[in-house]
């Protein structure tokens, strides 16, 4: 069991996946949906200090080596494109709905970036942030378990 609270960790944690992939790998691993929501959003929100403190210390040093410029200059023109028309539009609003919803490409690895870029205020950013990493919990939880009952109640129903 430690394995999977581990792994749950991990994937929360990654920037592919985030919560919608931890969320759903826990609750199907035996881990009560509330108690994986919680693990999940705690995690997750972690991404936005560690990303900043990030940004502003070992980022630099990185940037001097020409592959990672490159790619970080790639995924800072996508961020901004996403992100920047957003917060642009609609203000911290923008950077909370963008982080809630749980698509690819949104979350709070992207909008760490884009409030980084935009120079935004890191402490309110953070706030925001951690309201959409708590929403887009809510939402893959929603859909995690409307997935499960369905199921069940399709497997009932084939049974009986």
């Amino acid at each position: 069991m430690t394995k999977i609270y581990a792994l749950t960790a991990l994937f929360s944690f990654l920037p592919i996946s985030e919560l919608r992939g931890g969320i759903p790998y826990a609750f199907f691993n035996g881990i009560p949906l509330l108690q994986a929501y919680l693990i999940c959003v705690l995690i997750n929100t972690l991404v936005a200090p560690v990303f900043f403190i990030f940004l502003e210390t070992i980022h630099k040093l990185f940037y001097k080596i020409p592959l990672y410029k490159r790619i970080f200059d790639k995924t800072v023109n996508k961020a901004r494109q996403k992100v920047g028309q957003k917060i642009e539009k609609y203000g911290m609003a923008g950077l909370l709905v963008f982080v809630a919803i749980p698509l690819p490409i949104t979350g709070a690895w992207t909008g760490t970036l884009g409030a980084w870029i935009l120079g935004l205020n890191k402490r309110k950013s953070f706030l925001f942030i951690l309201l959409g990493v708590m929403i887009s919990g809510l939402i893959v939880s929603t859909v995690v378990y409307t997935g499960s009952s369905l199921s069940t109640i399709f497997t009932k129903s084939i049974t009986v």
